[in-house]
């Protein structure tokens, strides 16, 4: 008994001499006897944390009788920084906003220290400005949370493709146009600072321009989804109507329509390629913003499609990190501390 006695206190000092006067375990783990058998790798500490919290509900659509909650994701990374926001806004064709996808992209703007909330929105059968409304009640909400989610209200950018890339235009489009705010937390600004839009679209009367003749009727119908959007559909005595019938109606749900110079810093990516949205209508809104002298850069994108395997590329994603760390800034050292709670680990 003397001798096991003796070998264990031996064991005991041994384990205590493996720990330096830090408090942390020295490299050779052989000394506590755990390495036997084991490939022995030390971590590389290139990446923090990023904490994820789903089903968010942002926003409350009442009516009559039914009450609509849209949600949101975020992506948190897990600092003490203050840290520039991000909201994504997916496409759909105006008819869905599967807000989930695209996770390549938002994961590599929350690893560059981003705090990404991705939004669902209202769809067709919806009508203008429905979608909007969800856009600016989505940065609001953001804003009334900043503290909790660790962000600087100052610094807010919108992402979106295809539909997507719309409610982002016009988001920052109608900058400082307080009659689109509807819903709660109406204190808040529903200001951007940046705005990233990849094969999105600018006019609504136009988005068949550039494509052939028979893609071009096809968005002459009262029945496409952007004239379902600007009209809605046909009802009781209401026939529909083309975007061409409303021209006045269809420029004003359009971005293109509310450029005036005070938008803030735009990107606007196209493929060249692109069947469903021409790049005329990236070409077009960059051509007003710069006539109005607003800060505003537009990428072609040589052989890429409508949502095809181009724009999951590192390049075409770092292209994105790039503007907005450019235009919204790094997040600062010491600023905040998220006062969410937080899980076990």
């Amino acid at each position: 008994m003397k001798t096991i006695f003796k070998i264990s206190m031996a064991a005991a000092l041994l384990s205590l001499s493996a720990f330096s006067s830090s408090g942390a375990m020295a490299d050779d783990t052989q000394l506590l006897g755990y390495s036997k058998g084991a490939t022995v790798i030390s971590p590389k500490i290139e990446n923090g944390q990023i904490d994820t919290i789903g089903g968010i509900i942002y926003s409350q659509i009442k009516g009559l009788r039914h009450n609509r909650a849209l949600r949101m994701t975020v992506q948190i990374p897990r600092d003490n920084k203050l840290k520039p926001a991000i909201i994504y806004f997916p496409g759909g064709g105006f008819t869905s906003a599967d807000y989930e996808k695209y996770t390549e992209m938002r994961m590599a703007l929350a690893k560059a220290g981003f705090v990404v909330a991705a939004c669902e929105y209202r769809t067709v059968p919806n009508k203008f400005p429905a979608l909007l409304q969800d856009g600016k009640a989505a940065i609001r909400f953001l804003r009334e949370h900043a503290k909790e989610f660790g962000i600087d209200p100052e610094r807010i950018g919108v992402l979106g493709d295809s539909a997507g890339g719309y409610v982002s235009q016009m988001v920052g489009a109608t900058n400082g146009e307080k009659k689109w705010d509807a819903g709660d937390y109406l204190n808040q600004n529903s200001d951007v600072q940046a705005v990233v839009s990849i094969y999105g679209i600018s006019d609504l009367r136009n988005i068949g321009e550039g494509h052939p003749e028979n893609i071009r009727k096809v968005h002459d119908s009262a029945a496409v989804t952007e004239a379902l959007l600007v009209n809605g559909p046909a009802f009781r005595d209401f026939a529909g109507a083309s975007v061409l019938e409303t021209p006045e109606k269809t420029l004003d749900a359009s971005p293109i329509g509310h450029v005036d110079g005070t938008e803030p810093p735009f990107l606007l990516m196209h493929g060249a390629e692109d069947p469903l949205v021409s790049p005329v209508q990236s070409k077009q809104m960059y051509e007003a913003l710069k006539q109005k002298n607003v800060d505003a850069q537009y990428i072609l994108m040589r052989n890429a499609k409508h949502g095809d395997i181009s724009w999951y590329q590192p390049n075409v994603i770092n292209a994105v990190v790039d503007f907005f760390k450019a235009k919204l800034g790094e997040p600062k050292e010491g600023g905040a501390k998220t006062t969410a709670p937080g899980g076990n680990l």
